[in-house]
């Protein structure tokens, strides 16, 4: 569901009871788990059940689909004619068989007939659907032009044209395939043209095939464009495949969709990152069908961690759960930056668009800065030392999932604290951890980075249809990238401690006598409020009465705890893992004032 700010009600989301669906649609409404409708949805079925022409602005991934699919099946077709009486036109097959199986879904209570018909795949199955009464047609610019020279599709009854993804087709160069099929249909008829971005040559052939069309602008790629971060790695004479799995290795994301400008380039990248252990596949128009479908379906339901792709190969899918855009090759166009970075950031999911960049792209990032006001921020190639720290955290992984949910004994976590409190902690805990790795320390090492680069993203659940505002509110804050944080300002460790949205201070006196100071080793940097901890101990047993305040920098934090909570709230926090970063909880010295902090690298 959509997310709303802690603390806050969530405004009432319309029902689909707001939209006048005949009984068979809204039941196949609520049989595919659909909540509430999108405000595209909202937007499009009434004048659309009307018979007006629209221009409808609208973000991949806003159920626009449904948006017109609606009006079609509920009010549009006639149940009693079979025969093609809606056309929709989408880029590529993988949309157009995506589309069609939504259309069928809405309409199978209807008995609503459905037709696909695209490049690739048999024509005599294709007629056979269109004889057989096929009453929605969606199809691919080519074949459907196909189709209609070798009269194998009447258009005498098509009263509605819908353009999907008007500007992609007019990009992959259909110019000439639309305004053929289009002098091959009736008039006068309906037309629905939607698009995420409005080029003035989407104007131009809104204005030359729509009559009167009513403009509905709800988002658009570009205003999701704008709601992920974007980075930049310079190149310096590296060859780019190897930059690029250093910028994984430490960014580690946990799905990504890689952009190549040639077919020959997304296999030979997909391929080296195979080679490296990285779960990866490629996609683009020279993979067989059954293969394409393949890798497609393991995208769509989040099996495949790093999808190697074309703009063409990547436009008929659904990839609105990854959490990072990369391009490997920078984009020939503003437009093509925006579509594709556009792809991440969605349904309030924060995201991330990483671009490897060389000279011959300054221009194009100078054009994106002036069209799109979209400034990259330019990142470093990840250092040995941040590749150090990579290999370390990659080992422990390796013993937090080897000890997740083993039972501890009492005695033992007794102990640990106390061995952890004691002046020469680390020395012993690094000579525990040779004597335990002994001679394959570095074959363990190796072993934990096999096992994260072949991590398959986490299982998505079954999607579920809710309203999807405009703007979204960010409530959950992405784990810190060890390529992309940056350290503090000096004057922001020069600056006092203060309560910040924690508990209450405790007076002086009561502070001296009953409480005691706890040093922890993580603080802002990893996007943590005094609140996140101070729940963290309530759930561990030790109630805000026994806290005092909590006072948090960007790198460490004070907790002060009674005395007799101390323990409780060292087995809370210690041990677990914030940000990337194993917790260490400890007396403070000095009573929460140690001459300097410690080292984050």
């Amino acid at each position: 569901m959509t997310a709303s700010p802690p603390n806050e009600t969530p405004a009432e989301q319309p029902t689909f009871d707001v939209l006048p669906l005949s009984a068979d649609v809204r039941r196949a409404v609520d049989k595919m788990g659909y909540r509430f409708p999108t405000p595209v949805q909202r937007a499009v079925f009434e004048p659309a059940a009307e018979g007006r022409d629209l221009l409808v602005q609208a973000r991949t991934g806003t159920g626009k689909t449904a948006a017109f699919a609606l009006p079609i099946i509920d009010r549009i077709v006639r149940s009693s004619e079979r025969a093609p009486q809606a056309l929709v036109l989408c880029p590529t097959r993988e949309l157009a068989l995506q589309v069609s199986r939504e259309v069928e879904q809405i309409g199978q209570f209807r008995g609503t007939s459905i037709a696909a018909i695209y490049g690739g795949a048999p024509m005599t199955r294709q007629i056979a659907a269109l004889r057989a009464g096929a009453q929605v047609v969606v199809g691919t610019p080519g074949r459907v032009l196909d189709h209609l020279r070798q009269k194998t599709l009447d258009p005498s009854g098509i009263r509605v044209l819908v353009l999907d993804e008007a500007d992609e087709m007019l990009s992959m160069g259909f110019a000439q395939e639309l305004h053929a099929i289009v002098e091959l249909l009736p008039r006068p008829r309906q037309g629905m043209l939607f698009s995420a971005t409005l080029p003035p040559d989407i104007q131009r052939l809104a204005h030359t095939q729509l009559r009167d069309a009513e403009l509905i602008s709800l988002s658009s790629d570009q205003i999701g464009a704008l709601e992920v971060a974007h980075y930049i790695y310079v190149m310096h004479g590296m060859d780019k495949v190897s930059q690029l799995v250093r910028i994984l290795e430490v960014e580690d994301p946990e799905s990504a969709l890689i952009f190549c400008n040639t077919r020959d380039e997304t296999q030979r990248v997909a391929e080296a990152l195979k080679a490296r252990g990285f779960d990866a596949d490629w996609l683009n128009g020279d993979l067989p069908q059954v293969d394409r479908e393949r890798v497609m379906n393991a995208t769509r339901e989040g099996k495949l961690r790093f999808l190697v792709a074309t703009d063409i190969a990547a436009r008929g899918i659904d990839v609105s759960h990854l959490t990072h855009v990369i391009n490997h090759d920078f984009p020939e166009t503003a437009e093509q930056y925006v579509h594709r970075t556009g792809r991440t950031g969605r349904a309030g999911r924060t995201g991330t668009a990483i671009s490897i960049v060389g000279p011959k792209n300054i221009g194009s990032l100078y054009l994106l800065r002036l069209t799109y006001k979209i400034r990259p921020i330019e990142r470093q190639l990840p250092t040995a030392g941040e590749l150090k720290t990579r290999a370390e955290m990659d080992v422990v992984e390796l013993f937090v999932e080897a000890f997740a949910g083993r039972s501890i004994h009492p005695d033992d976590l007794s102990l640990t604290r106390r061995l952890l409190s004691h002046d020469d902690a680390e020395q012993i805990v690094a000579g525990l951890l040779r004597d335990h790795l002994g001679a394959r320390g570095a074959d363990a090492a190796s072993e934990a980075a096999e096992a994260r680069r072949a991590r398959n993203p986490e299982p998505r659940p079954a999607a579920v249809q809710t309203a999807q505002p405009v703007q979204t509110v960010q409530t959950a804050q992405p784990a810190p990238s060890y390529a992309v944080w940056e350290p503090p300002k000096e004057e922001d460790d020069e600056r006092p401690i203060f309560v910040e949205d924690g508990p209450s201070p405790k007076s002086a006196d009561e502070g001296q006598r009953d409480f005691v100071e706890l040093f922890v080793n993580i603080g802002r940097r990893e996007r943590l409020r005094p609140a996140d901890l101070q729940r963290m101990l309530e759930e561990k047993g030790v109630p805000a009465q026994e806290m005092g305040r909590i006072r948090m920098r960007d790198r460490v934090t004070y907790i002060s705890v009674r005395k007799g909570a101390f323990d409780r709230a060292v087995s809370a926090l210690a041990g677990q893992v914030i940000g990337g970063r194993t917790v260490v909880a400890e007396l403070a010295r000095g009573r929460g004032k140690p001459e300097q902090e410690p080292n984050q690298d």
